[in-house]
């Protein structure tokens, strides 16, 4: 099976890339080749690689950034998964849109189940949540899957740049109340490869959404403090966690106070669960010690 994979140098990308050994021949496809911003590079890039099933990896993902960018996140975010899901219904091919606990506002007391009803607060939730529709609408042969807090080797993310904080401060003040579920992205990238195994065997896929994260609740500062623990551990840099308040820490996009996220759809249905992150975390992190950044 061959998959074609939107984005090459993000954190699903190439943790998709490094885990479809045997299982899949994976295509990464970015820009200038395939450009979120021009829409027409789309169809020639199908024609190429004629792939079994396209993963929409790519995206705007600075929340802050499109707060004062609105049009492009909703080009990059709606537009080019649109025009995705048309091409690929053309072609007879499913289409996996990736998206976010974001579209969530982050006011429930327990975690999202995929029928909760979204109320995005930032651009970037909605965009997101309008590619949702958009290739629901554009491809009867599609997933749609919720993601959350992904960190990895790869690219920039949470963990990496605690660790190259911690190789300069001594002391980080870290959000205390923002809770939701740490991802490692080969985790979410087995997931992805497991459902479209299921895909294969069963001809398509269930039409509806499911919600991959990790296991277990986690906020900002649980992460930054395990972080810290397992990296002194294993002779790398370290810091002083300071709790405070999301008050304290002002963004211009708002961030969800709770957006964890139940799995249990995607497991019930595709016989797979993402990890503890206790667990992939602290693997991640002796692996990122004992091995030269990327």
């Amino acid at each position: 099976m061959k998959i074609l994979v939107t984005g090459t140098s993000g954190q699903l990308a190439r943790s998709l890339a490094a885990r479809a050994q045997g299982q899949a021949e994976i295509v990464l496809v970015g820009r200038p080749d395939l450009d979120l911003d021009n829409p027409a590079t789309f169809a020639p890039v199908l024609k190429s690689v004629a792939p079994d099933m396209v993963i929409n990896a790519a995206a705007h993902t600075g929340v802050d950034q499109q707060e004062d960018e609105p049009e492009r996140a909703f080009r990059h975010n709606a537009e080019a998964p649109a025009e995705l899901a048309r091409l690929t219904r053309l072609a007879g091919i499913p289409i996996v849109q990736i998206s976010t606990d974001y579209v969530y506002d982050g006011t429930s007391t327990r975690p999202y189940v995929e029928t909760d009803m979204p109320n995005p607060q930032t651009v970037y939730g909605r965009s997101k949540l309008a590619g949702e529709e958009a290739v629901r609408a554009g491809n009867p042969d599609h997933l749609i899957v919720r993601t959350a807090w992904v960190v990895s080797r790869y690219g920039r993310n949470f963990v990496k740049t605690m660790l190259s904080l911690a190789a300069t401060r001594d002391r980080l003040q870290v959000v205390a109340d923002q809770f939701g579920n740490p991802t490692e992205a080969h985790d979410l990238a087995d997931g992805l490869l497991a459902a479209a195994a299921s895909w294969q065997q069963r001809g398509g896929f269930p039409q509806r959404l499911y919600h991959l994260a990790g296991q277990g609740r986690a906020s900002w500062y649980d992460l930054a403090s395990h972080v810290f623990a397992i990296s002194a551990s294993v002779g790398g840099p370290s810091a002083v966690v300071e709790p405070v308040g999301s008050d304290q820490w002002p963004a211009k996009a708002a961030r969800p106070a709770n957006s964890e996220l139940s799995s249990e759809a995607f497991s019930r249905d595709f016989n797979f669960r993402a990890g503890q992150w206790r667990e992939q975390v602290g693997a991640l992190v002796t692996e990122l010690i004992g091995t030269p950044s990327r």
